[in-house]
């Protein structure tokens, strides 16, 4: 039985965009099954991977750009493929929020059965992208995937959802840093703890703008649980995430284009470096914090705003790594 909408109208589909431009009107279903006209999420999912290939990198290489460039396209296929797992197992919770009861499956316009046949041509493809990496990158791609498969279930179990797309999202951390280096070390571990307190605050910020209807279907999360302590969670989370990011400096050597040591000379400690370098980690800091201050949570369209600038947020710490 869907539940009286509580929320003012609002969608999170998007018209006209270039995508339903481009293809044929048959194909749009599958765009907005994919969220291809919002590629936030893409960025999302690929920002850690780039950051921690560009912390492993001892030179700018064809083989590091040849990796960026997987990964890149595996994110847009590994998303397209999460959104459509989400969207199967949630098609009668979203008909009952505002926000997003015109997605494909929850309207209507895609069968169960047509998202799957979409479903299994993205994994495969992603198998595809998956197996030009290493050994230790192809295993740790392979055990993501039941992370990706049950995410969506954890809004129905937990108050914390949030922490387990944390867990989700950020696997590229490991990923970028095994592709590069074969091996796991502490530096991509704690970018992989960052990351999760990273998607912790801007995840809660974006499910500000749902939590009145959230809260008649029985959807859990951080927003509804932090209610209105949440800028204080957040303002913690990013203070926790950027620690994080700061010890794997540390325990780095110097990042993309500051040496040309060879590949098994990467994972040294750095014991001197500069504090402009060091220094210049807080500029996003401090752009996070001031984006929580702007940011109103009892207004769905500020949430949205601010959720969205975490992808500035991320691309100034991947230009820090490049040219620090």
């Amino acid at each position: 039985m869907n539940l009286p909408l509580n929320t003012k109208p609002h969608s999170d589909i998007k018209q006209n965009t270039v995508w339903q431009t481009l293809l044929p009107e048959a194909l749009h279903p599958y765009i907005l099954l994919a969220r291809l006209d919002r590629p936030i999420g893409i960025w999302l999912l690929l920002l850690p991977g780039l950051w921690s290939i560009a912390l492993a990198s001892p030179a700018l290489t064809k083989q590091t750009l040849w990796i960026a460039a997987l990964f890149t396209l595996g994110a847009i296929v590994m998303r397209a493929a999460g959104c459509v797992i989400n969207d199967l197992w949630d098609k009668n919770l979203d008909a009952q929020v505002e926000r997003t009861r015109q997605r494909p499956l929850a309207a209507g316009t895609l069968t169960p059965r047509q998202a799957i046949i979409f479903l299994g041509i993205l994994l495969f493809t992603g198998l595809l992208i998956l197996l030009q990496m290493n050994i230790l990158t192809i295993a740790l791609g392979i055990l993501s995937l039941p992370l990706i498969i049950v995410y969506p279930l954890m809004k129905r179990i937990t108050w914390w959802p949030q922490a387990f797309l944390g867990l989700t999202f950020n696997f590229g951390s490991l990923m970028g840093w095994s592709a590069i280096t074969g091996h796991i070390e502490l530096p991509a571990i704690l970018l992989y703890i960052g990351g999760i307190f990273w998607t912790l605050g801007y995840d809660t910020i974006y499910a500000h703008q749902d939590k009145e209807d959230d809260a008649l279907a029985g959807i859990k999360s951080t927003a509804l649980k932090f209610g209105p302590r949440s800028k204080l969670y957040v303002s913690l989370f990013y203070a926790a995430a950027f620690s994080c990011f700061i010890a794997a400096l540390l325990t780095a050597t110097a990042p993309l284009g500051a040496t040309t040591a060879p590949i098994e000379n990467v994972a040294l400690p750095v014991k001197n470096i500069p504090p402009l370098k060091l220094g210049g980690i807080l500029l996003p800091l401090g752009y996070g914090l001031w984006k929580i201050t702007q940011w109103q949570p009892d207004n769905p369209d500020s949430s949205l705003h601010t959720f969205k600038s975490s992808r500035n947020l991320g691309l100034i710490i991947l230009a820090l790594l490049i040219v620090s």
